[in-house]
């Protein structure tokens, strides 16, 4: 384990401070568009980030899981320390993940830190969402071929406390990013 010294050695070499951006919103609210374009206006700047969401996780880390309540929490709790690992070593980490419920939400903020988390809430209505739906997921849905599927057959909890919200219902997903991004950059940056 390193310590607090390590970190700060690492965010001084880095120049910047690390920081966790989870984005959590219904499936296809624009969550993995929004942390690709983040990615890439924090990357074009000189910082180091890592890009984490379901398709990445599921393909190693988080293969042994499905979508049952206690799989997903696994999932998240998973990448929740993943990701505390990449902040003490002073990378910023942005994850698109679902996190449907407050409980999840809270349980990656106590393994993270919530000094270290800032919460987004990606938000489209459930309407706009199926419509995005090129996977036909929500169809599936609702048909009965996938079960447990958040916002038709599993519960979505809209966020109590969000650092920030960005709508992505009408906007396109360049605004969308600049509105982040400008959140995000005096929270990364190193105080001279």
């Amino acid at each position: 384990m390193h310590d607090t010294g390590y970190r700060q050695l690492m965010e001084q070499k880095l120049g910047q401070r690390a920081r966790v951006i989870w984005l959590t919103g219904l499936p296809c609210s624009g969550k993995t568009t929004l942390g690709m374009g983040l990615h890439t206006a924090l990357l074009e700047r000189g910082y180091a980030v890592r890009l984490l969401d379901g398709d990445i996780t599921r393909k190693g880390l988080c293969r042994d899981l499905g979508f049952s309540p206690a799989d997903r929490e696994e999932n998240i709790r998973r990448v929740a320390e993943l990701s505390k690992l990449f902040a003490d070593s002073g990378f910023i980490t942005i994850n698109a993940f679902i996190t449907p419920t407050e409980a999840l939400r809270q349980l990656a903020g106590e393994i993270i830190g919530a000094e270290d988390m800032v919460n987004v809430y990606v938000n489209a209505p459930l309407e706009v969402c199926e419509n995005r739906d090129v996977k036909g997921m929500y169809r599936k849905a609702r048909q009965g071929i996938i079960s447990e599927f958040t916002g038709v057959t599993a519960p979505f909890e809209v966020p109590l406390h969000p650092d920030i919200e960005i709508d992505t219902t009408n906007t396109d997903p360049e605004k969308n990013t600049a509105e982040l991004l400008q959140f995000i950059l005096p929270l990364i940056r190193i105080q001279a």
